[in-house]
């Protein structure tokens, strides 16, 4: 078989799906497995593990994304076919506003907007940019083995495929992370999440919101349709799992009282729409790059998703993955460590960033949170938009 760009996942790609064209070359990616990219950058091929890649729930493409999907030509299509964000707030239960964010004012600042868009729907348009021809799906990775000239990627299934450089870009439980770095299992932030997304006929919300309690969060972030993208945490022990059929009514219990519109949106949620997953990340692994294989995505900095930046951190990683590639193509190591150089210490911060963050919203704790919702109230709106702009700012590529 001749080289060309591979990738395989091991999971279902149902995560953040950026895409990669350059110039008259193009090089692509997708999230959620490997690739392997050869000598000359041809047009890459993507093994997927997923049979039917769709995704469910929601997504905040955020403004540093949009800026890296600009270099690449696919800013416009996401633009156009999400909902733009013009405001979030974080509130207390009984719906008073403790911060405010002008997503619409930091979004002219660093020159790009916020997008809130169905996993679905973005990672349909990022397919077909990729082009269909490209993701061939039904393949899980095994292991790879690792020469000083080029990589040998082996499925499951027997398979194998030759490249000159190899993407584990497989996600939290990455097998090539696990073979590369043998860091063991992800750890447990202490609470879990439900996600859904509601009926068209649903609630209509003018912007995004995150409401704390104690040990329990409720947002809220508006999506193309008309629908509502919503997602409800606990601090509950790790592996807990719902009575079937009751899911929603258990979560209209735990948030009873709650300011509007909560309950109106999960009523207007399907029970079966409803999903449950336990929030679990990694602290900033030591290196993302050994000889000419590389880590992307959340196999290289799984964070929790407290700052909405998993989706945006990975769209970073491909565009400068690809650039450094296309720079150094005579050389595909010395791209890698030029890739990981441009991005892991931003990516690191983001992860350490949104660990703090998430440790701060579930106190549970009455008299820690009551001291908690004083600070955040009394934080300058001049301080939250510095912090807001530096975090939506992309300059990857210099």
């Amino acid at each position: 078989m001749s080289r060309q760009n591979v990738r395989a996942t091991r999971q279902p790609v149902d995560r953040e799906l950026p895409c990669h064209s350059y110039r008259r070359r193009r090089y692509r990616r997708a999230h959620g497995g490997h690739r392997i990219a050869p000598r000359r950058l041809r047009r890459p091929r993507v093994r997927a593990g997923a049979r039917d890649p769709r995704g469910r729930g929601g997504l905040t493409i955020q403004s540093n994304a949009i800026l890296a999907l600009r270099h690449v030509g696919c800013d416009r299509a996401v633009v156009e076919s999400g909902q733009v964000l013009r405001a979030g707030s974080i509130r207390r239960p009984d719906g008073k506003v403790l911060s405010r964010a002008d997503l619409e004012e930091a979004g002219r600042a660093v020159g790009a907007p916020a997008v809130a868009i169905h996993r679905g729907h973005l990672q349909q348009l990022l397919f077909d940019a990729l082009g269909a021809d490209v993701v061939e799906t039904g393949r899980e990775v095994a292991a790879y083995e690792a020469r000083p000239d080029g990589v040998t990627l082996l499925f499951r299934d027997g398979g194998r495929e030759e490249g000159s450089v190899l993407i584990g870009a497989d996600g939290l439980r990455s097998a090539v992370r696990a073979q590369m770095l043998g860091d063991g299992e992800p750890l447990y932030a202490g609470y879990t999440c439900w996600r859904g997304v509601t009926s068209e006929d649903g609630p209509v919300v003018p912007e995004s919101s995150e409401t704390w309690g104690r040990g329990r969060r409720f947002g809220i972030v508006p999506i193309e349709r008309g629908r509502i993208y919503w997602f409800a945490t606990l601090n509950a022990p790790a592996g807990g799992r719902d009575e079937p059929g009751k899911v929603r009514a258990s979560l209209e219990s735990l948030f009873a009282g709650w300011h509007p519109p909560v309950a109106d949106v999960l009523a207007a949620t399907p029970e079966a729409a409803i999903l449950r997953n336990d929030i679990l990340h990694r602290l900033p692994a030591p290196r993302w790059v050994e000889g000419r294989v590389a880590l992307l995505g959340d196999a290289a900095h799984s964070m929790t998703p407290n700052l909405g930046q998993g989706a945006c951190q990975a769209i970073e990683d491909a565009v400068v993955l690809a650039d450094s590639l296309t720079r150094n193509a005579a050389d595909p190591a010395a791209a890698l460590r030029r890739y990981e150089a441009l991005r892991k210490r931003r990516a690191d911060a983001v992860v350490l960033g949104s660990l703090r963050f998430g440790r701060l919203a579930q106190m549970e704790n009455a008299v820690a949170g009551w001291l908690r919702d004083v600070l955040v109230a009394a934080t300058p709106a001049a301080v939250t938009r510095a912090q807001l702009v530096r975090l939506l700012a992309f300059n990857g590529l210099q």
